[in-house]
């Protein structure tokens, strides 16, 4: 990782924009690299409101220092530049200074699409409902539970330096159907093991993480049975209040057989207790639940039904929305619709 010039590389298009980051393509002239560039949200740096923005991406560049070469589930950050101003580069007139990431790009599909497609009719939440929540399909390649185990992987690498990383979204995550493989694109939620807490809650650790994977990651519902019911994303609002999350959660469980509910509601009452003290337990905890689900799953009496509506929704991911990704959907989802 190295400090760059951008007028080494070429634009070639956009890729979304969320809360805090602009994310556009682009090539590298000398090499024909494709990369993610990366810089603050234009309205935060025209505004000068950009700061807060700035100290995540210098504490990104922390961890990932410290971090980094020790997991490939990370998208390798290439270089950064300069605080400086890019009007000249980017083609706008924001006139103020500003830091900008360049990251490999990142093979596969987000499991959350950019939220301004939705209202162009992109089913931005297919990703996360097919692969993570409602995994129907899997080919034998595929090991069970691959998103769910990459993410705790990553998180036990970034524990071991003295991290949490947070607020870890399906946006954030880019997934590969043909070989499970996850990576991860923005881990700028970072806390310090020991850091002051936000007003009002308890100091940040691995429990808070162990919520947000039962929050984004999975769900006591059984599957669609309409192809529709695989379009939206599920549950990706921020946590305000734990105790309230995880009594949701509960209600949730309460129509489930008593064996996922067994396994959900002892996961719910460890974290209420922050007894999670590192990842293994929960990793072991984690499993056994999503386990008790596939085989509720497996024996719904509509199962033959509900795995070709998955199927249908499947098709979705050969738009050209998709398509715009490092992701061919011909190969990679051979094995599903074979």
């Amino acid at each position: 990782m190295e400090k760059v010039d951008l007028d080494r590389y070429e634009l070639t298009g956009r890729l979304g924009s969320g809360a805090d980051y602009e994310v556009r393509s682009a090539v590298d002239r000398e090499t024909g690299q494709k990369v993610a560039i990366k810089r603050p949200v234009p309205q935060a740096i025209s505004r000068n409101q950009h700061e807060a923005i700035e100290a995540r991406t210098e504490k990104i560049l922390q961890a990932y220092q410290d971090v980094g070469s020790s997991t490939a589930l990370i998208s390798p950050i290439v270089g950064y530049t300069e605080r400086t101003t890019h009007d000249g580069f980017f083609g706008d007139d924001l006139s103020q200074e500003y830091q900008v990431l360049v990251e490999e790009r990142a093979q596969g599909i987000p499991l959350l699409g950019d939220m301004m497609s939705k209202f162009k009719g992109v089913p931005i939440g297919a990703g996360q409902n097919l692969f993570a929540l409602f995994p129907l399909v899997r080919p034998e390649s595929i090991p069970a539970h691959p998103v769910h185990n990459q993410l705790l992987d990553m998180e036990e690498a970034y524990l071991k330096a003295g991290y949490v990383v947070l607020d870890l979204r399906p946006q954030n995550v880019f997934y590969q159907p043909a070989t499970g493989r996850v990576v991860i694109i923005d881990t700028g939620a970072l806390a310090k093991l020991g850091e002051t807490p936000p007003p009002g809650r308890p100091a940040l650790d691995v429990n808070d993480v162990c919520l947000e994977m039962l929050k984004f990651y999975s769900t006591p519902e059984v599957p669609p049975t309409d192809a529709s019911g695989y379009r939206d994303p599920r549950g990706i609002r921020p946590i305000v209040d734990i105790g309230q999350e995880l009594d949701e959660i509960a209600r949730d469980l309460a129509d489930c057989p008593a064996d996922v509910a067994e396994a959900g509601s002892l996961m719910l009452e460890n974290i209420r207790e922050r007894s999670y003290s590192d990842y293994t337990k929960f990793r072991d905890d984690l499993n056994t639940y999503l386990d008790r689900r596939v085989e509720r799953n497996e024996g719904l009496a509509n199962v033959n039904e509900i795995r070709q509506t998955w199927l249908e929704a499947a098709q979705w991911f050969n738009e050209d929305y998709w398509r715009g990704f490092l992701f061919d959907p011909d190969s990679e989802l051979a094995d599903y619709l074979a």
